[in-house]
């Protein structure tokens, strides 16, 4: 039999086992997930959505030679079907697989030139791959056929920004806002770059206020309170965890035996985001013994998702974290160089990899638990900048980035993940290192220098011209096309353009300051006047 979508909704038992395999999927237990899919594929062969969700439960399996098989046999199936390219298109750019995922993107565009997502998508893509030329003739296009297109009139005003077109950007934002745009996006993102837009022509006061309707949007199509519930139970738990941390706790994880004895020495980037983590990242890229990953899931994915803390209290999180066998945590280990090394094709020469991503900041005791050899380099900046920096951005809404909807949130959020840091700081008993955005910037070398130092690397040459491989490179983070360009120190004191949005929360950032050296309003005040 042909096993076709036809036979299979005409057979309530495997309907059954296909809902069931979902829910496995989506919980996350990809295994299960993937021995049902099997089954149904081997019954259903030519039912491409079978062979796309199969291929999602071997990627959550790292099994990606199974996963790359089920996406072409869904591609084999469906080579017309718009919706199931872009879905294969965002599952490649998961598994960091870009050739392909851009494959995906510009067969749908072959399939249905008018399709405005297809379009859309593959625009957006040129523009991360810093193809502007290409996304704007994109863009163009679309807009041809749809010229009313929220979608497209909103691309087509932030590809004007990239190319610092930025008087004519704010003539396009206002012209689409007033029409009243009717796609979710596009309602709250337009008011957001307007806010970008007119920041970089110096109108400070009503760029803050677009910010601020942007955001009030985005609570009209989100439940934002159950977000923040969640993160702020898991923000509860996570200090009572640290509360029951002493110094004896970390001197016992260092002095276990290794769970086991990887090639590679691993290093974790992290801090608070927007303190200049890509940055850093890029300059130690550059070093020909490094392997700087952007991003990755693979801690997420392979360490605390195999580690279930979220549902107990402080005493008995530390009680499972010291009961993990040398078993488990060597499977873990195992499994997470191998999802981070995902998208290197071969053995990397490189004998230090470096995980840069700011929000696992908040489980870094966690780390230290799987990974007591790691070395932490935790960036800093001047905490009012960083509130602001986060405050500008536009990403995806979770648990931590709804944070970002208020003033008093981001630094809620701010204080949250640095108090992780402080006191495993504290507390000791690891290798690590701190590094400024400020010295950074003032003197690239300088500070590169100190910090490739402490990984047990002499400086290379390379590392000054950083920003030549970053051009070459697609990055994930949002700050992706700041770090293409040499270095610059506009962003340092970014803050006191946004002085009076920021006095509400400057008492609670006022600690921090200190505690990381950062000179504080009141302090500068008291220092001009003795001058």
């Amino acid at each position: 039999m042909s096993g076709t979508l036809a036979q299979l909704e005409r057979t309530p038992r495997d309907v059954a086992r296909w809902q069931k395999a979902q829910q496995k999927l989506l919980s996350g237990q990809h295994g299960p997930a993937l021995a049902a899919y099997r089954e149904l594929v081997r019954r259903y062969p030519a039912v491409p959505e079978l062979w796309f969700e199969l291929g999602n439960a071997a990627s959550g399996e790292l099994d990606f030679a199974q996963a790359n098989f089920a996406y072409r046999r869904t591609l084999e199936l469906a080579p017309r079907k718009v919706s199931l390219l872009c879905m294969i298109g965002q599952q490649y750019q998961g598994l960091r697989q870009l050739d392909d995922a851009r494959g995906c993107y510009e067969r749908a565009v072959a399939v249905d030139a008018d399709c405005v997502d297809a379009r859309i998508n593959l625009a957006v893509w040129f523009e991360k791959e810093r193809r502007l030329e290409e996304a704007w003739e994109c863009v163009e296009a679309c807009r041809t056929k749809h010229p009313r297109d929220d979608q497209a009139r909103y691309f087509r005003a932030f590809l004007l920004h990239r190319r610092k077109q930025d008087a004519e950007a704010e003539t396009e934002l206002r012209d689409l806002i007033k029409d009243g745009p009717q796609y979710p996006y596009v309602k709250y993102a337009a008011r957001h770059l307007l806010g970008v837009v007119l920041d970089q022509l110096g109108q400070y006061a009503e760029a803050m206020h677009w910010l601020i309707e942007s955001k009030a949007q985005v609570r009209t199509i989100t439940d934002t309170t159950l977000l923040e519930r969640a993160y702020d139970e898991g923000d509860r738990r996570r200090r009572a965890l640290l509360a029951v941390f002493t110094p004896d706790t970390m001197r016992r994880w260092q002095q276990e035996p290794p769970a086991s004895v990887e090639r590679y020495q691993v290093a974790f980037l992290g801090g608070h985001p927007r303190s200049g983590t890509t940055l850093l990242e890029q300059i130690l890229d550059a070093h020909p013994e490094v392997l700087a990953f952007d991003e990755p899931v693979a801690f997420a994915q392979e360490i605390t998702g195999h580690i279930n803390l979220s549902a107990l209290e402080g005493g008995v999180q530390l009680k499972t974290l010291d009961a993990l066998p040398a078993s488990q945590r060597a499977v873990m280990r195992g499994r997470y160089i191998k999802s981070l090394l995902r998208e290197i094709e071969g053995e990397p020469a490189a004998r230090i990899l470096i995980d840069k991503n700011p929000s696992p900041t908040m489980s870094l005791n966690v780390w230290l638990r799987v990974f007591p050899e790691l070395k932490v380099i935790i960036a800093l900046r001047d905490p009012r900048d960083v509130i602001i920096s986060c405050f500008f951005l536009n990403i995806m809404l979770n648990a931590t980035n709804v944070n970002f909807l208020s003033l008093e949130r981001t630094a809620k959020h701010y204080a949250d993940l640095m108090d992780v840091w402080l006191r495993l700081r504290e507390l000791g008993g690891f290798d690590w290192i701190e590094s400024r955005y400020e010295d950074v910037v003032a003197n690239v070398e300088a500070e590169g220098k100190r910090v490739t130092e402490f990984l047990g690397l002499t400086w290379h040459p390379d590392q000054g011209r950083y920003y030549e491989r970053a051009r070459k490179k697609f990055l994930f983070a949002p700050t992706y096309h700041d770090v293409t360009q040499p270095v610059y120190k506009r962003a340092v004191g970014r803050w006191e353009r946004y002085a009076e949005a920021l006095e509400p929360v400057q008492a609670k950032l006022a600690p921090y300051c200190t505690a990381f050296g950062y000179e504080t309003s009141t302090a500068r005040a008291a220092s001009s006047g003795a001058s």
